[in-house]
Order: structure tokens, then sequence, then C-alpha cells
């Protein structure tokens, strides 16, 4: 069987783009939290699922949620998702979201937004896999490059403008 750390070096060898996952709190605060694990599922209907280590910081928060948006960051947003990445407070600031008709946190200047409902929770292993209904999803109009993730470090690539 292969190691923790093999496994990490190999899965590490997937660029990836990176996400903040906001929510309400038990307490009501909006939170955040640093994610590479995003996917597509289905677009009818419209899903998407992400994955959640047991031990993280914020699972009990995730695991009583019924809402959360996928926030797809843009390059210039790297000190946002290594604060939402560590431990400590991953309460967002007033000034970094707004919210949807849902009163779900949106992150301003995030490349996409995905306002999701919780479709279904999969125990799998060590994580959970958190699938979401999308209610509403919004992308950029400017030219910004997305913020990557390879080989356990931030990445930069350069791009062309998007479509929005």
């Amino acid at each position: 069987m292969a190691s923790s750390t093999d496994l990490r070096q190999a899965f590490g060898q997937f660029g990836t783009g990176v996400a903040i996952i906001a929510l309400q709190n038990s307490d009501n605060q909006p939170v955040g939290l640093t994610v590479n694990s995003l996917a597509s599922v289905s677009l009818k209907p419209p899903l998407l699922s992400w994955c959640l280590d047991n031990d993280a910081q914020l699972f009990d928060d995730v695991a009583l949620a019924n809402r959360f948006s996928v926030n797809v960051l843009a390059a210039d947003q790297l000190a946002l998702s290594n604060r939402m990445a560590g431990a400590g407070s991953h309460v967002l600031q007033h000034d970094e979201f707004d919210e949807s008709a849902h009163g779900t946190p949106l992150l301003r200047g995030a490349l996409a937004q995905f306002d999701c409902h919780i479709h279904e929770r999969v125990e799998l292993g060590d994580h959970i896999m958190l699938v979401g209904g999308i209610d509403t999803a919004r992308h950029c109009s400017q030219g910004r490059a997305p913020l990557m993730y390879f080989r356990g470090n931030y990445v930069g690539i350069e791009v062309g403008a998007c479509n929005g």
C-alpha cells in the first residue's frame, strides 16, 4: 500500500485551481476554508463536489451547514487563500463578501461563485465529500489569472480575457 507521503507527492502532480468554501458557522458568523478538491459533478441537475478532512478545524460547522458557496480564487487572492488555509480564525471580514439571496457569503473578486445547498454528504475514509446542488453561478468578465496549486505550492499562469 502506498504511504501517505507517496500519495501526497503523486497527487501533487495534478495541478488544481484553488477555491474558498464560505458558509455561516454555528455562531452565525461568515467563515471560509481553502480547498483544492473541487470537482464538477453534473450539469443536469447542476452539482459540484469538494472534500474535507474529518480533522479539519471547521468540520463541525460544515457538517451542520445547509448551504455553502464555492469561490474560485484569482492569483491576486493568494493572501486570502493562505489565511483561510491555516489554523486560527476563519472568520471572513464584512468587506470581503456579499450575501447571496439565500444568505450565503460570496467572496468579492472571486473568478467564479457558486451558491449551493447541501445535496448529499458522503463519508469516505478520513474525509467527507460534500455534494452541492448549485442554485446560482456567476463568473468573471475580466482577464485575471486564476490561483493554482501544484506540487504543494501556489503557481502562476498567464491567461487572456475570460468570457462572461
